[in-house]
């Protein structure tokens, strides 16, 4: 079982980046999906939900509006489209998939800074 993220890198204010977390060894399409990250020195947070289908998402109140997430079932694949990027947004952030298990991603660090 695997949940591996990709996609994070440093990034100037105001930039983008997408996030991948590519998932193996069970059944994607059943499980929900979340979206963590961890700023330094601070505790880890919820950043955006997603339901097994994709047809309910929830965001935290600081990235409404400038982050989505998304999945793709058939390539057992979800995604964290970030837009807008401010220096608070720097973290290390980790996929979580969430059903009859609980699986984590090793996480990928995202740093906005210029």
């Amino acid at each position: 079982v695997q949940l591996v993220e990709s996609g994070g890198g440093l990034v100037q204010p105001g930039g983008s980046l997408r996030l991948s977390c590519a998932a193996s060894g069970f059944t994607f399409s059943t499980y929900a999906m979340r979206w963590y990250r961890q700023p330094p020195g601070k505790e880890r947070e919820v950043v955006a939900t997603i339901s097994s289908d994709g047809s309910s998402t929830y965001y935290r109140n600081s990235v409404k509006g400038r982050f989505t997430i998304s999945r793709d079932n058939a390539k057992n694949t979800g995604y964290l489209q970030m837009n807008s990027l401010k220096p608070e947004d720097t973290a290390v952030y980790y996929c979580y998939a969430y059903g009859l298990g609980t699986y984590w991603g090793q996480g990928t660090q995202v740093t906005v800074s210029s």
